[in-house]
């Protein structure tokens, strides 16, 4: 059955999310690609304030399209980035501040599975493609930070109804679905050279 989860998300949610699972969310979210996870990681290191308090939120990897309508964004399109671009920055920022959920596609390294299980955050994968889909979970776009990054990059401040679905991909217990995928791969390639006289 699929779960309705309610942000910010607490550690015994999180612990309690099993690898497959298809959940939504509800509540505020935030998008972050590597620009606007550098520029936080920096504030942290100058010791200044972030905008928002990350803990136990979900990250979206993600470039939004919006546009303003009086005033008030709107989300046009909200598919996901690949999230190895962020495989560099995320142990440091899921430990730095606390995020419970990153979403994406694609997965992430060991070392952010590792940094996952530690602190207690799941990798909850979206479909590519789907970019429309994905705003239409979208019920509200509360602000910005960091415009000056870019579009793309800054920090949009949303509000999920329903906002997905999402597949439990990497669980807080060191689990990961691509790395079962990679091992199956393994499994089958001395039966496909075989079949293919290679």
């Amino acid at each position: 059955m699929d779960k309705i989860l309610n942000l910010p998300l607490d550690e015994k949610t999180v612990r309690g999310l099993k690898i497959g699972e298809t959940v939504y969310l509800n509540g505020i979210f935030f998008t972050a690609r590597d620009e606007a996870h550098m520029h936080a990681l920096e504030y942290a290191k100058e010791g200044k304030k972030i905008p928002y308090d990350f803990k136990g939120a979900a990250i979206y990897h993600c470039g939004p399209i919006m546009a303003k309508q009086n005033d008030k964004w709107r989300a046009v399109a909200a598919g996901p980035t690949t999230s190895t671009r962020m495989n560099s920055l995320e142990p440091e920022f899921i430990e730095k501040f606390k995020v419970s959920a990153i979403i994406g596609k694609g997965g992430m390294s060991k070392p952010t599975v590792d940094a996952m299980q530690k602190f207690g955050c799941v990798y909850l994968a979206i479909t590519g493609g789907a970019a429309v889909l994905a705003a239409k979970g979208i019920k509200e776009v509360l602000g910005v930070e960091w415009y000056e990054l870019g579009m793309p990059e800054a920090l949009w401040v949303l509000v999920g109804e329903k906002f997905g679905p999402l597949t439990v991909a990497i669980d807080a217990h060191g689990n990961s679905l691509y790395a079962d995928v990679e091992k199956e791969v393994e499994r089958n390639i001395p039966k496909a050279k075989e079949i293919l006289k290679i």
